[in-house]
């Protein structure tokens, strides 16, 4: 499900990066905003053809958080990691099974998505800041549960039924 791509290798959707530095926005006043920079650990989201193309120059990333942290924290319930994430069924969270000394069991939040330069990224390669990197059919999985997330059409009402 996993590999550990060397520093040779290049950027591919699926890549999970520790610590990437993320810029977001913060409301200090009732009418002002701030940027604020803290960083995360992240999964690049941007389809593998427009890397290797050199289409992207801004890369699309998704935060990975710890299950066991989320779980401390309330966020989610043990139970749901186990019965609804695990299986896909909860909108916008992905489950990462653990990957023994380098991933703890994670989560991938797709509605917590931040846009990265390219080319940070491709420095944090060659520094050996890629954690590892999901293969394929799993990148895959991962990239339809993304466009599942961002491409649901509501219905105003549900459909009436008869018994």
């Amino acid at each position: 499900m996993y590999e550990v791509p060397g520093t040779d290798i290049g950027l591919t959707q699926g890549d999970i990066f520790l610590e990437c530095p993320i810029v977001d926005w913060v409301q200090s006043t009732s009418d002002a905003w701030e940027p604020q920079q803290y960083t995360q650990n992240v999964i690049v989201l941007t389809q593998a053809c427009d890397l290797a193309n050199q289409k992207a120059g801004r890369v699309q990333v998704a935060i990975v958080h710890s299950a066991m942290q989320l779980i401390a924290a309330n966020v989610v319930k043990a139970a749901a990691v186990r019965d609804q994430i695990r299986t896909h069924r909860v909108f916008g969270l992905y489950l990462l099974p653990e990957f023994e000394n380098y991933l703890p069991e994670s989560i991938v939040d797709l509605r917590d998505i931040h846009t990265v330069p390219r080319v940070l990224l491709e420095q944090f390669v060659g520094k050996g800041k890629r954690l590892i990197r999901l293969q394929t059919p799993y990148r895959e999985h991962l990239a339809q549960h993304f466009a599942v997330t961002f491409s649901r059409i509501a219905l105003p009402e549900p459909y009436e039924s008869k018994p």
